[in-house]
Parts: C-alpha cells; sequence; structure tokens
C-alpha cells in the first residue's frame, strides 16, 4: 500500500493509503489510524454510508481520542470502486459511492463492485499483513455502512467479534435505497437479496451465539427514518429470534456525522470492551 499522506493525531498515526485491488480491480483508497505504542493492536472497521468516501468518517467523526485510550485501530475503506471505466449511475445512491457492500452479478455492475470480498477478504488480510495487529476485529458504520457492518458480521461471524452501527439501513429489501440497490447489482430474485437483509438475517437466526449484543444508534429527527431506515424492523427481528441487540433512538439527532461524532465514543469502548476480552 503507498501512503499519500501522514498526520500525527492523540499521540498516534492517521495514515491516507492507497493501494490496486485484485477484488475490485480498481485501485481503492482508505485511512488507518494506528495508537501510540508497539502494539499489537485490535483492529475496528468503518464502514460509511451513501457519497462517501474513506475521508469522511476519517475527518468528521472525531474518533480517534477514543481509539488511543482504548488502544483501537481504526480501518476506514472507501465505499465502492471508483476510476475510468468503472460503471456508475447520474443517482447518488447507486454507483459509485454507493457499494452497498454487496458482491454485485449483474451488468454493468459485477466486474467491479465486489465489496463484499473486498472487505472480509482483501482489505483486512492487507491491514494484518501490513500494520501490527492481534489478528482480531469488529466492525461498525452508518446508513449503507451500517446495513455493511451488521450484514458482514451476521454473514461472517469468524472474522468478528462484535458490531454496531449508526442508523442502519435496517432492511434493505424493505426500503427503497435497498430495493433499486439490490435490484441493479443483483437481479430480480429478492431471495438472493435475502441473503443481505439485516432485519431478515437477525430474525432467520444468522450468527447465533456469537455476539452478545449488537448496539444500534438512531437518531429521532433523522428524516430517512421512517421511510429508509426502520430500525423497528431490527428490533422486532431480534426479539423474534431472542438475540441481544440495544437500539438506543436519540431525540434531536439526524443524519450526519455531527450524530456519530456525539456517541462514537460510545461504539468504540462497546468494541474495545469485546475486542480484548
Amino acid at each position: 500500500m503507498e501512503t499519500i499522506k501522514s498526520h500525527a493525531v492523540h499521540g498516534g498515526t492517521l495514515r491516507y493509503l492507497k493501494h490496486d485491488s485484485a477484488t475490485t480491480g480498481t485501485p481503492m483508497t482508505l485511512s488507518v489510524f494506528v495508537p501510540a505504542g508497539e502494539g499489537p493492536f485490535p483492529v475496528l472497521i468503518w464502514l460509511s454510508g451513501l457519497t462517501c468516501t474513506e475521508d469522511n468518517f476519517t475527518t468528521k467523526a472525531g474518533a480517534y481520542k477514543a481509539a488511543a485510550e482504548h488502544g483501537v485501530i481504526i480501518v476506514a475503506p472507501d465505499t465502492s470502486p471508483r476510476g475510468e471505466g468503472v460503471a456508475d449511475d447520474p443517482a447518488y445512491d447507486l454507483g459509485q459511492g454507493a457499494g452497498f457492500y454487496i458482491d454485485a452479478t449483474e451488468t454493468p455492475w459485477a466486474p467491479h463492485f465486489r465489496m463484499e470480498s473486498y472487505v472480509v477478504g482483501e482489505l483486512i488480510a492487507l491491514i494484518d499483513a501490513g500494520f501490527p495487529t492481534t489478528g482480531t476485529r469488529s466492525v461498525f458504520g452508518h446508513s449503507m455502512g451500517g446495513h455493511g457492518a451488521l450484514t458482514l458480521a451476521l454473514r461472517h461471524p469468524e472474522l468478528f467479534r462484535s458490531v454496531s452501527a449508526f442508523a442502519p439501513i435496517s432492511s434493505p429489501t424493505r426500503c427503497p435505497w435497498g430495493e433499486k440497490a439490490f435490484t441493479a447489482y443483483l437481479g430480480a430474485d429478492r431471495a438472493t437479496w435475502a441473503g443481505h437483509d439485516a432485519a431478515l438475517l437477525i430474525e432467520g437466526g444468522a450468527a447465533t451465539g456469537v455476539f452478545d449484543d449488537i448496539l444500534v444508534d438512531q437518531g429521532e429527527a433523522d428524516p430517512f427514518l421512517v421511510e429508509q431506515l426502520k430500525p423497528e424492523l431490527l428490533k422486532a427481528a431480534a426479539e423474534k429470534a431472542g438475540r441481544g441487540l440495544t437500539l438506543r433512538m436519540q431525540p434531536g439527532y439526524d443524519h450526519s456525522y455531527f450524530f456519530m461524532a456525539s456517541f462514537v465514543d460510545d461504539h468504540v469502548a462497546f468494541h474495545a470492551t469485546r475486542l480484548k476480552a
């Protein structure tokens, strides 16, 4: 991986990196914060939402003070493949910046849009090879990235110690954002979609007994709450499956990074406890 730039922050080092991805067939960018000291450190992977790059979380979330205090590496990859020859769409909720953390099977998306394989395969391997990690990791994210964090953890529970989300797309098979993206990337078969729907995965017993709790924060003033996010479907699925899920509805908070910055310390602490258990 090539270091594009580096900053000292809270005693640790934040690097912006770029590499040629064998999974997506494109250059991919990410940021990595490493606390002070020799390590090794556990890893916390952040997945961002629609329209974001690796820079949104890195510059806006304010997570590195807590990461330094808890001794946790934080990795924030881009949300999709990008570049010349990569399929795109004029809308903000499809194409570049809208990878949805799944592996596309449909034309023209399939050659490059392989974000599930990128995160759970190539990215994890690169971080473990290039940084002083303990080989343990957790995942969290926001909105589309909250969907990604939940579904990747539920689909690959052997890779993660814990999972949390801010304002996740809780059930993409039952909201306009998800229906549009899944139709484009996966085709018309809704049975295929179900394997990438956090609420349906929880209801079906995915990763039973692996995660003691799933932390979800949702702003009550979020403009996407009713039509797109539907956290009540996550809560109902968890209750039906008899598994731990803490849904915190936060009065007055919206969908912005001001919301994440207000509660990110809680999430870092939630993961640090489980990463070091």
